[in-house]
């Protein structure tokens, strides 16, 4: 794809499943599920009353704990997942030497905002004079990042649009590294309320565990979760003179839209088709060379239908053998920070040598005949994988990742 090869040389992430790579990657594997009752706020009057929340992690060591308390907790979980990249990646030394930049999926930022004010009394909804920073600025400015800082909002997508803004800074020579990926905290009372009406939501209260239920024939709708994950890119010379072995390859982002409605997705799929294809093109992987399909599939019956008529266009007779899955299942729908941890999951197989399952899958859908990772992980050598992200107001992406030999 390109002479510049970018490498992901570290990564972190905190989610319902683990606040580090490690504990996610097993849990993820063990078919553990983050999916409880939301705390923290009166979900009696909601339709549903589920979700995948995170616990925002304590104060990192090497940050300081005043400004560390006075953040929202957005800017929180962003700080924590931004200082294990760096560190996961040999690189929180020598930050100050480096032209770090930093890409942040990130969607509906003032609303969270807004909340988190308005829980603790204040006003800031309703008050224009009142100024707040990006969580973008907020965390770039906290790290001393001297690279370019910036927030991209794709809803779904965002993750995936930040990988490859990261990408193409890279490329560019505008940064030595960049930090990129996505973070969400969006259980909120809005939240909950907006999706609920939109009747987007499960409303299998009593049995959270096993709400969220993608690709199968009793799925009623997705359920809200949390979390993010960063990761630190790098041109591979950087990372070989430095003797880093790096996760994966970043090969390609394809991308597409379909400009038809604000949250309908399109009766057409035949731009989020041509956004998968892009990736697989631009990465020089051949349908057939794919090892792994982390699926967007939210557990809604149109959606998941829908990516699987895709996922059958794309690889033709291949399909029957290419394993899907939707970690979802485990971790909810994490919203603007989807892409990014789904990318995560991408990499837990790819190091693991075992694909992640789609657990609550009892029985598939007919309308979704796909080659699916169901209740149990599958071990396999995974050495290209794709995830797809396709987003509210039709964002459609394809990450692609390939194995360094």
């Amino acid at each position: 794809m390109s002479d510049h090869p970018i490498w992901i040389t570290g990564l972190g992430v905190c989610t319902a499943l683990g606040n580090n790579f490690a504990d996610f990657s097993a849990n993820l594997l063990a078919g553990k599920n983050g999916i409880r009752q939301v705390t923290g706020f009166d979900v009696s009057n909601h339709p549903c009353q589920i979700g995948g929340q995170v616990t925002v992690p304590t104060c990192p060591a090497d940050f300081d704990p005043a400004v560390y308390e006075r953040m929202f907790p957005i800017d929180r979980l962003t700080v924590g997942c931004c200082i294990s990249a760096l560190k996961d990646a040999g690189l929180w030394a020598d930050r100050g030497n480096l032209r770090i930049g930093f890409v942040l999926g990130l969607g509906a930022e003032l609303m969270l905002h807004w909340d988190f004010d308005s829980r603790r009394g204040g006003n800031m909804a309703c008050d224009s004079t009142t100024f707040r920073r990006s969580t973008a600025e907020a965390v770039a400015e906290s790290l001393d990042f001297s690279g370019p800082a910036m927030s991209v909002a794709a809803a779904c997508a965002s993750g995936n649009h930040a990988l490859a803004h990261a990408c193409a800074w890279l490329k560019m020579g505008w940064v030595d590294v960049c930090i990129a990926g996505a973070t969400d905290v969006g259980i909120t009372p809005y939240s909950l309320a907006a999706f609920g009406n939109l009747r987007a939501l499960s409303r299998r209260n009593d049995t959270p565990e096993t709400a969220l239920r993608p690709f199968d024939r009793d799925r009623d709708g997705m359920v809200l979760g949390e979390g993010g994950s960063l990761f630190v890119l790098e041109r591979a010379e950087n990372a070989r003179s430095r003797s880093r072995d790096p996760y994966a390859e970043l090969a390609a982002v394809g991308m597409t839209s379909d400009a038809h409605h604000l949250v309908t997705p399109s009766p057409d799929p035949s731009q989020a088709i041509a956004a998968i294809r892009q990736g697989l093109a631009a990465a020089e992987v051949n349908p057939e060379d794919v090892d792994y399909v982390n699926a967007h599939a939210t557990g809604t019956p149109v959606g998941d239908a829908i990516e699987a008529k895709m996922l059958q266009a794309v690889f033709g007779v291949h399909c029957p053998r290419i394993p899907v899955s939707s970690t979802k299942s485990m971790t909810g729908h994490l919203i603007s920070s989807a892409a990014a941890v789904e990318a995560a999951a991408c990499l837990t197989a790819m190091k693991s040598g075992a694909i992640p399952p789609t657990m609550n899958l009892d029985h598939p859908d007919p309308e979704c005949d796909l080659c699916h990772v169901a209740n149990v992980p599958r071990e396999a050598r995974v050495r290209v994988a794709i995830s797809n992200s396709f987003g509210f107001g039709g964002h459609n992406t394809s990450l692609v990742l390939k194995a360094v030999a």
